[in-house]
């Protein structure tokens, strides 16, 4: 991925200097203003360029599978790549990326819209859903481009309701979605999965499932619960089990725990009714 994707890795913020003076405070607020500045001036199709009825936004993440991640800390991973304006730009940051398919481990691409961050709880997002779609091993490069080719020329014909895609790579599957703006309006979501499916070229038989975010964060939030229960059961049982099964599906948490008889337990939990 070059560069682009590194972490900065110049030792620069190793070294403890202790707080700066005045002066030194200063000047490195008005660095921080004009950098952040010049983050927020969009770009621009050069000369001569065919310009994108919007400018986008790479971004890529990745994490550490098993481990769960907060808000805070997904924000932090997730690492900017470069925004772009016009077809020209695109290529020059697409001709040099990796494909999907060659990547490794728990890794994410993300393509929105310039000023939407891949987070569910996004201004632009958090009303919204999103279309996923699970691939088997092999076909995740050639479906991403086939999608991202395809918001960025306008194809969906739903007005501002994209707000981008996003593949994932995983282990035994890859997942490719398209999020959109507004959940509850069924036409929109309905037109966005029967362009999804042609240009995809997806076969009549594909599963597609819509999520809405609002779901996906209870969900998560829940899990994180469930957890920090079993997790505090489990410092109250002072080593006595031998044993602990958790099994994850979409709404539902399967707990077994295994010990002495007094504290064998199964529990089955439904996230969607938990409060």
């Amino acid at each position: 991925m070059g560069k682009s994707l590194k972490d900065d890795d110049s030792g620069d913020h190793d070294q403890d200097q202790g707080p700066p003076k005045d002066g030194e405070k200063e000047i490195l607020e008005d660095e921080e203003k004009e950098q952040n500045s010049s983050r927020k001036k969009m770009v621009v199709p050069g000369a001569g360029e065919h310009p994108l009825q919007y400018n986008y936004t790479f971004w890529y993440s990745r994490r550490t599978p098993g481990r769960p991640a907060s808000t805070q800390s997904y924000e932090q991973n997730i690492k900017q790549i470069g925004s772009f304006a016009s077809v020209e730009q695109f290529w020059r940051f697409y001709s040099h990326m990796i494909r999907p398919g060659d990547l490794t481990g728990h890794s994410d691409f993300h393509l929105f819209k310039e000023g939407i961050k891949p987070m569910w709880e996004d201004d632009a997002n958090k009303m919204g859903g999103k279309w996923i779609i699970r691939l088997r091993k092999g076909l995740a490069s050639r479906c991403w481009e086939n999608l991202i080719l395809a918001m960025l020329g306008e194809q969906f014909m739903v007005g501002e309701e994209i707000c981008g895609a996003v593949v994932s790579v995983r282990f035994q599957e890859d997942i490719i979605s398209i999020w959109n703006k507004t959940a509850s309006d069924q036409a929109t979501t309905a037109r966005i999965r029967d362009t999804l499916r042609r240009v995809l070229n997806l076969p009549p038989n594909t599963i597609m499932e819509y999520k809405t975010h609002t779901d996906s964060i209870k969900y998560v939030c829940q899990t994180h619960f469930i957890i920090f229960l079993l997790l505090s059961f489990i410092q109250g049982c002072n080593g006595t089990l031998n044993h602990i099964s958790i099994r994850f599906n979409y709404l539902e948490v399967h707990i077994s725990i295994f010990g002495p008889k007094k504290i064998n337990k199964h529990a089955k939990f439904n996230s969607l009714n938990m409060h």
